[in-house]
């Protein structure tokens, strides 16, 4: 196993895009902007790229720190880089921050040009497609016509899928972690009770509180609270809180009295200090709107049937948001196709948060994985 090495700083770079963007919705997104960072360099036969696809709170900023801070590592920093799983030393990665977002493309936080105003509620809905072409044309600028890989996990393994189906000639590997072909009744109804919570925060006011100088924080934090509760098992709650009190002795009110209040308070309002409300509303509705299927009758297999790239997918024993049944009926899907696809289903207790936590087996599965796409590049190249 090659040692981890630091990650060189990485340079987030802003692509203007001019042609605009035809969305799934009927709607057209005019000229845009997307933030792009890389990792690694291209092979000469260009054959080593791979497309990491963030999940809803990500961004383009996958791996490294910026400066020496490691508050700073990115999203996946334990994934992807020097000696890692994904090792970038010889793959080039490329992380896209996906439009709707808030971490620097253009998205409701964003001046429209036609009007001098932040887009705020008139941005158009944005679907797991819009994103794929969005980030096809990242490829064409950066003049790569296949990629080794396109990965990604929960939303980002969506993408993954996606991209699979949708330019099937344009990859040779689809790595697709802890996501599901749609999300479940379930799923949307969690999506939406953390919508209605935003929206109906006083501070919303209709998508345009920008014009008001406020923030919808306690919508959000809010919503956050409900997220995260999804992305954790009862196991690692109770593991990691259990029914601990926070000062030792109860209140009888209705402040925090047990730790596990304390842990979710915290982290929606830390959320709210940096997500953008208009852009949860727009990533949650994605998620619900990515069926493939629902174009083929409910056959995934018939939705599937474009794709020719080889397949990885990986899920985790105790995520109850993206069950291992829903991988399996992926691969299920696949198999019907004949298309080649590896399958590990990992023991952990950390629930859907599985994926981004240093779990030894599952990264080893990928870390297999990737030298054996490493080793196709290396033919490639040599070819």
């Amino acid at each position: 196993m090659s040692p981890n090495l630091p990650t060189p700083e990485p340079t987030p770079q802003r692509m203007v895009f001019d042609a605009p963007l035809p969305l799934q919705s009927g709607a057209v997104l005019p000229g845009y902007e997307l933030m792009v960072e890389t990792y690694g360099e291209l092979d000469s036969a260009r054959s080593n790229a791979v497309l990491v696809c963030h999940a809803l709170n990500a961004s383009h900023h996958v791996a490294g720190c910026y400066g020496d801070d490691p508050k700073t590592a990115g999203w996946w920093d334990n994934m992807i880089g020097p000696g890692k799983p994904v090792d970038t030393r010889r793959f080039f990665v490329i992380g896209v921050n996906n439009p709707g977002s808030c971490f620097g493309s253009t998205g409701p936080m964003s001046v429209d040009a036609a009007t001098g105003q932040p887009w705020g509620s008139r941005f158009p809905v944005v679907t797991v497609e819009d994103w794929v072409d969005a980030q096809a044309r990242v490829l064409d600028r950066l003049g790569i016509d296949r990629l080794a890989a396109v990965m990604g996990g929960s939303l980002g393994g969506m993408q993954a899928l996606a991209w699979a189906v949708r330019h099937p000639q344009r990859v040779a590997h689809c790595v697709a972690i802890a996501t599901a072909p749609n999300l479940s009744a379930q799923n949307i109804a969690f999506n939406e009770v953390a919508r209605r919570a935003i929206i109906t925060d006083p501070d919303f006011h209709g998508g345009d509180y920008y014009a008001h100088g406020v923030v919808p924080r306690q919508g959000l934090s809010v919503a956050r609270m409900i997220g995260h509760i999804t992305y954790l098992s009862d196991d690692a709650m109770a593991l990691k809180f259990g029914r601990s009190l926070r000062g030792g002795a109860l209140h009888y009110g209705y402040d925090v009295d047990f730790q596990i209040e304390s842990y979710l308070r915290h982290q929606g309002e830390k959320f709210s200090g940096y997500f953008d409300a208009n852009t949860y509303l727009l990533l949650t509705r994605a998620l619900d709107y990515f069926d493939p299927a629902a174009a083929h009758d409910g056959d995934l297999a018939a939705a599937l049937r474009p794709a020719q790239a080889r397949f990885l997918l990986a899920s985790f024993t105790s995520d109850w948001r993206f069950s291992p049944e829903r991988s399996r009926e992926i691969v299920r899907a696949l198999l019907a196709n004949r298309r080649e696809v590896s399958y590990a289903e990992i023991a952990s207790p950390y629930g859907h948060d599985a994926f981004l936590m240093d779990e030894p087996h599952y990264h080893d599965v990928v870390r297999a994985y990737f030298e054996r796409i490493a080793q196709e590049c290396q033919m490639e190249a040599r070819a």
